[in-house]
């Protein structure tokens, strides 16, 4: 499986609104200036995080996005998911390796899973700047 920058990124994006929970609203651009990354690429990905009930848009002069859930009810593969699609290991399986595929997908879901974005979050307060890599 091949993280792009909409997985990363968005991971980035939750977890940056998982830090600032409780301040209001978060802007796309503040989060854009703090993680260095573009407004506009966040733009394409709060979309699909609003329509599936992960954030939530407050509109007016000081609206922006806040989590729908608490950090420790948003798994990774949550995100992921939303953003990348169904985890796939092979796009057109051997049938005598079918198993063997399965089981694969099964644990790189269950990897994901496993961590929450409340986990994710305490990795970087800690100052684990590798926190990217157990993803």
């Amino acid at each position: 499986m091949k993280l792009s920058t909409k997985g990363r990124y968005g991971i980035t994006l939750m977890m940056d609104l998982a830090l600032h929970q409780g301040e209001g609203p978060i802007s796309l651009k503040s989060v854009a200036e703090r993680e260095e990354l573009s407004e506009h690429y966040l733009e394409q990905l709060i979309a699909p995080l609003r329509n599936a009930g992960l954030v939530r848009s407050i509109r007016g002069a000081y609206g922006g996005y806040v989590l729908s859930r608490t950090p420790q009810e948003i798994t990774v593969g949550d995100i992921i998911r939303v953003l990348e699609g169904p985890i796939t290991v092979v796009e057109d399986p051997n049938d005598e390796l079918d198993y063997l595929w399965e089981e694969v997908r099964k644990a790189i879901n269950g990897a994901l899973d496993s961590f929450t974005l409340a986990d994710v979050v305490e990795r970087r307060k800690t100052g684990d700047d590798n926190f990217m890599f157990y993803i």
